[in-house]
């Protein structure tokens, strides 16, 4: 018999950088609300994803990976991931099963085993698809031994969910894993809502992910961008000014490009990620500025939105 009752909750996404988090939340939800990129630390802030089928609304916490800081802004991303772990109903975490599990893997279980006992735990693991089966058994059990708790759902000591964000293996196990699980709820945002961020703000998020995907190794993570202006034209077409910056001189030269190619790639990548994810034209201006060091000052951490809640 089939209930009827209706489920909703927060779930927050958790995990080293580069797990697949974003994959995973834009995969769950059919739609692109979190930017990708295959360089890790793409994800910022917390962001909210919020999928609401019949009977069920389930609100994804998306968040920055969880690593061994090594400046101001390390410290925000941990601080923000680790408390999106607070208050929500269910806890993921997410872990790449194509790698033994790493220092920073082991931080975040720690993380875990410590936190009060108020979010259920479930253990997801990504890259299936790169796995044999005696592999898959092997990673379940590696690391779901670092848990102290976590959801039984296999015949090891604690369960795991397999699935491939970039196959879209697994989703509907998971979707239905996760909503059984759930608290019996109304819903607490509209059916039509899917993110709590602003679309200027998904914008920025966006022409960052053009950087690291067309800048590859060039320039990791120290750029950050800048939304200067975001106006609605009466043409219907959005105009957007924003500002890249980098740490250094030498980084600066290597975004714009010999004639302003790269910064011309760039922006290109960037407008048509914009536009399809607002579903109207876009103008933008894109240029490059250097703040040396802005990821260990707080006055320009502070502009970017990098800001503590507590």
């Amino acid at each position: 018999m089939t209930s009827t009752a209706h489920h909703s909750g927060f779930i927050a996404i958790i995990g080293r950088p580069n797990v697949g988090k974003s994959t995973l939340l834009n995969a769950l939800l059919g739609q692109k609300v979190a930017a990708v990129s295959p360089r890790p630390q793409t994800t910022r802030r917390r962001q909210l994803g919020i999928l609401t089928i019949e009977n069920a609304q389930l609100v994804f916490v998306d968040t920055p990976g969880i690593h061994q800081a090594r400046h101001k802004l390390g410290e925000f991303l941990n601080y923000e991931a680790e408390e999106a772990a607070d208050g929500v109903d269910i806890i993921i975490w997410l872990v790449d099963s194509s790698d033994e599990p790493t220092e920073d893997d082991i931080r975040i279980a720690d993380l875990l085993n410590k936190l009060p006992l108020r979010a259920q735990r479930l253990l997801v693991l990504n890259k299936i698809d790169t796995l044999t089966p005696e592999e898959e058994t092997a990673r379940v059990y590696t690391f779901s031994n670092l848990l102290n708790h976590a959801d039984v759902s296999t015949g090891l000591n604690t369960g795991a969910m397999k699935v491939s964000a970039t196959k879209k293996i697994g989703l509907d196990e998971l979707r239905e894993k996760l909503i059984s699980m759930l608290p019996e709820r109304e819903a607490d945002y509209p059916e039509e809502q899917v993110t709590d961020s602003y679309e200027r703000d998904i914008a920025s998020d966006l022409i960052r992910e053009s950087c690291l995907k067309i800048l590859r190794d060039e320039v990791p993570h120290s750029l950050a961008v800048r939304i200067d202006e975001f106006k609605e034209r009466e043409n219907g077409m959005a105009y957007i000014a924003a500002t890249i910056f980098v740490e250094r001189e030498s980084q600066k030269g290597i975004v714009i490009g010999e004639g302003g190619k790269m910064l011309k790639s760039i922006g290109s990548a960037a407008r048509k990620e914009i536009e399809d994810m607002g579903g109207r034209k876009v103008f933008l201006e894109v240029r490059v500025k250097v703040s040396k060091d802005w990821r260990d000052n707080q006055n320009m951490l502070n502009q970017f939105g990098y800001i503590k809640r507590k």
